[in-house]
């Protein structure tokens, strides 16, 4: 059994101003650079601080853990790597659309097991509650722990710590620059359950609460904006806003399924339709030609490798729509794009992405 940890799973991770990116969108662009997490996304954060927190709990001591987590993607990955480093086992349970290559990576991560069970995360995530969590000994030496990919408050909190490190990152306002309190006037990210997008909500209303006499006075203090952004047939919190009430799809059929929550935590809908003072949310839906544009525009310009989750975030912001939904972006407005990462890209698929957008996107 693992000793109780000193360390976190997750790291601090770059912040970089792209002049190239900076240049297409007509503000200034940086990268947080989430894929270069232990695990390869922002998911190290999140899933990270909820198995520590599990660690913490006094009703864990003494007892032989195992965590179980249900994913194809990138939550299990994460999963997997912050339990083998924090010295735990952890099975992950995957649906049967799963590539064969990311059951690799979770065996190479060092899973203890790779279970396949259902057509979807869903069937997955219901498989591995009736056979591993419900209806356990409480008195057991060991113990079961679920590990849900994005809806749970620990997730979140994680998720919040890459509001502060961004916050010491950017470089200070010069005198008069922006009434904005927080040192970047927009953080775009994409949105898949939502775990993210709430860890960023939450991360900003702390910093914005904590810092609010840094707005001169006399001024008027400028919004924080969030860009939340989804790919078409992965859009379940556009849908959700759309419909006024928190919504399912009735599938997904973009090819960004890590994207693939037919339904957002109901804390993303709730922040996205009344977010906290000071923070006003944007939702955006691109077409997957587009996420794959961001996809190879990112490898092009700075030479890193993400999946069609994170590449609509890119493209987002170099889109001529962006200044209609933000009005008033100027050159020196700072916008953060979060780069989550993802680990079903390959070289070869962004390749193959090229010669699609080359042709049309046929």
């Amino acid at each position: 059994m693992g000793q109780q940890p000193e360390k976190k799973p997750w790291i601090e991770t770059p912040l970089i101003e792209s002049a190239a990116l900076s240049k297409t969108a007509g503000c200034r662009i940086f990268l947080k650079l989430e894929l270069l997490q232990p695990s390869g996304s922002f998911k190290s954060r999140g899933i990270g601080n909820l198995i520590l927190s599990c660690l913490a709990d006094p009703a864990n001591h003494g007892k032989k853990l195992h965590f179980y987590s249900s994913s194809g993607g990138n939550a299990g990955l994460a999963a997997v790597t912050a339990a083998r480093d924090l010295g735990y086992e952890c099975t992950v349970i995957v649906p049967r659309s799963t590539k064969p290559m990311m059951v690799e990576k979770l065996h190479e991560a060092g899973a203890a097991d790779v279970v396949i069970a259902g057509d979807s995360w869903f069937d997955a995530d219901t498989f591995l509650r009736e056979k591993y969590i419900e209806n356990q000994d409480e008195h057991a030496e060991e113990r079961n722990v679920y590990v849900p990919p994005f809806d749970h408050p620990e997730i979140w909190k994680g998720a919040s710590t890459m509001v502060s490190e961004i916050a010491a990152q950017l470089p200070p306002r010069a005198a008069g620059e922006s009434e904005c309190p927080f040192p970047a006037d927009m953080i775009v990210c994409s949105v898949g359950g939502g775990g993210l997008f709430i860890g960023l909500i939450e991360g900003l209303e702390g910093y914005l609460q904590s810092h609010q006499a840094n707005v001169s006075k006399g001024s008027q203090r400028k919004n924080v904006q969030v860009l939340a952004v989804e790919t078409e047939g992965a859009d379940s919190l556009a849908h959700s806003l759309r419909s006024g009430s928190l919504q399912s799809l009735p599938g997904i059929t973009s090819l960004a399924n890590t994207l693939g929550a037919i339904r957002v935590a109901p804390q993303a809908f709730k922040n996205a339709q009344s977010p906290p003072a000071g923070i006003e949310v944007k939702s955006y839906v691109g077409p997957d030609s587009e996420a794959a544009r961001g996809v190879v525009r990112l490898a092009e310009t700075q030479r890193l490798q993400v999946e069609l989750a994170c590449g609509i975030s890119v493209e987002a912001a170099m889109s001529e729509r962006l200044k209609n939904l933000v009005p008033g972006l100027t050159p020196d407005s700072r916008v953060v794009i979060v780069v989550c990462g993802g680990s079903t890209i390959t070289t070869e698929g962004i390749v193959e992405y090229a010669e699609r957008l080359k042709n049309g996107w046929v």
